[in-house]
């Protein structure tokens, strides 16, 4: 199972995520972590992105252009 440091970590990726996407004016309704990858006891936590519409991901990927660019 994994260990109380992997929920925490996987958990503040998940909010730095959440913050980052906001700060550009994306949200991804269902971004959260993966709780199955909490029940293996091989895996790591993983963040789970969810899914989006069309506009949603025409802004991320705008964003993330725009970041590579720099």
């Amino acid at each position: 199972m994994p260990s109380p440091r992997h929920h925490n970590d996987v958990q503040d990726c998940t909010e730095l995520l959440r913050t980052a996407l906001k700060d550009n004016g994306i949200t991804l309704p269902s971004l959260g972590f993966d709780l199955p990858g909490f029940a293996a006891s091989y895996a790591v936590p993983l963040v789970a992105l969810g899914n989006c519409n069309t506009a949603t991901a025409r802004k991320l990927a705008e964003a993330l252009r725009k970041a590579a660019a720099r």
